[in-house]
């Protein structure tokens, strides 16, 4: 049975949690809350260990030391997932899916229906209300096949967005996406954290959604290396990128410098 979350308590708290993927430990010893209606970004270099985490969260990797709570939950035990919306990492979600776009975005009421129960106006409000947030309305009715990757990853976003989560969970939401879908997709989770949802965003930089982030979690090598405001994170002008730089390392790879202010944790 899922316990209830007591006021003023994180939804979302990591302590010193481990994740290890066939005996190799890939994120080391990460600890952070999440408030009601923060945004969260997790960054880092690929290999950061930054999709592993995430995964660990929803459980499809194991989490081999520590311990997460999801909403004052320790997480083998929680149950309540129609609270919890995760977006995975671009998906074929057109491939072989003879589906509208309308039907796939109404995947996302299943957690809040009954059993086999038709949708209600009030399921099939709510799905409208997910197209015209990430901008496909007027796509409703095409297949799913049809639409371009940054589209169909605005479709993703939409069924996440339909079953109505208080903590959204995105792996990496920009990548490989046009930038207009960048924008949609950063906008609609703006709008979901102004109406108290909590997100934690992966991403490998912050592009479009650098206005709506309240703190960004640096990784390298799968520990924190930097927890505090986004503006005080000195990236480096090859941050992310095998662009050559003095020293023995490249940028990508040299730990994230900390101003002394930012503090950490």
């Amino acid at each position: 049975m899922t316990t209830a979350q007591r006021p003023g308590e994180p939804v979302l708290r990591l302590e010193r949690v481990g994740v290890a993927l066939g005996g190799r430990p890939i994120v080391r010893d990460v600890s952070l809350d999440v408030a009601p209606g923060q945004v969260v970004a997790v960054l880092g270099a690929n290999g950061s260990g930054k999709s592993t985490l995430l995964k660990a969260l929803v459980g499809l990797n194991p989490v081999t030391d520590g311990s997460v709570f999801m909403f004052g939950t320790p997480l083998p035990r929680f149950r309540d997932w129609s609270r919890v919306g995760y977006v995975p990492q671009r998906s074929t979600v057109g491939a072989g899916v003879p589906a509208t776009v309308r039907e796939v975005v109404a995947g996302g009421r299943i957690a809040r229906r009954r059993p086999f129960w038709p949708m209600t106006r009030a399921d099939r409000r709510t799905v409208a209300a997910a197209l015209e947030s990430v901008g496909l309305a007027d796509r409703a009715g095409h297949s799913v096949a049809t639409l371009s990757g940054g589209q169909q990853q605005r479709a993703l976003v939409a069924r996440t967005l339909a079953g109505e989560p208080e903590l959204l969970l995105l792996d990496e939401p920009n990548a490989g996406v046009d930038h207009d879908s960048q924008e949609a997709i950063a906008a609609t989770l703006g709008e979901r954290a102004r109406a108290g949802a909590s997100v934690v965003v992966v991403l490998h930089e912050l592009g479009p959604f650098a206005p709506l982030i309240d703190r960004a979690v640096a990784l390298r090598e799968g520990r924190v290396t930097y927890d505090g405001p986004p503006d005080q994170l000195a990236l480096g002008d090859g941050y992310g990128h095998h662009h050559p730089v003095d020293g023995p390392l490249p940028a990508w790879q040299a730990p994230l410098e900390v101003r002394p202010e930012a503090g950490g944790r």
